[in-house]
């Protein structure tokens, strides 16, 4: 396995080997999960020096799936994203910080509707190889928690037996699979 100090170049997102999830409580008793199958994204990768590295990454919101077609519809309304004036959700990092061997904090503005925030993910190298194709491929895992009601993510439901319909804390999940650039 490549070590991640031996990473350098510029890497692309393949969004059809990557995720970029979310976890939210549900009636106080279950999660319910979901994904943005539509975004882009570049990774500036220094291994010798990762304050030198930097991502971006823009998301469709419309691309949402949460496996249920009403839902999702709910999700890009006026009551949450409100799709139709706000279509993207961006990431830029402001800081790349090695912590050991195989992680990286990334620290970047997260851009969801008109509020932007500071958030620090913590990501894993899970390794790095050359696929069938000759593509030089890397991968990262990392998540971290928002609060949605910092977003502006502010609608909800009280429910009869106490609590609400919908989480605040929002886990947020990232399998990345990127594409070294010539």
């Amino acid at each position: 396995m490549t070590d991640m100090k031996n990473l350098q170049g510029t890497y692309i997102l393949d969004n059809t080997h990557s995720t970029l999830g979310f976890v939210a409580r549900h009636a106080m008793i279950t999660k319910v999960r979901g994904s943005f199958t539509d975004f882009s994204g570049t990774a500036q990768v220094n291994g010798q020096d990762p304050a030198a590295s930097s991502v971006t990454v823009d998301i469709n919101v419309a691309s949402i799936d949460t496996r249920n077609a009403d839902r999702d519809a709910h999700l890009t309304s006026g009551d949450f994203f409100e799709v139709e004036k706000f279509p993207k959700i961006t990431f830029a990092s402001t800081q790349v910080q090695a912590v050991d061997a195989d992680t990286v904090e990334i620290t970047g503005d997260l851009t969801i509707k008109s509020v932007t925030k500071s958030v620090t993910i913590p990501f894993e190298f899970t390794g790095a190889a050359t696929d069938p194709f000759g593509n030089e491929r890397i991968g990262f895992e990392g998540k971290t928690e928002v609060n949605r009601r910092e977003f502006d993510l502010t609608w909800n439901a009280a429910l009869d037996t106490g609590g609400v319909l919908v989480s605040e804390k929002i886990t947020l999940e990232f399998e990345i699979s990127a594409i070294k650039q010539a």
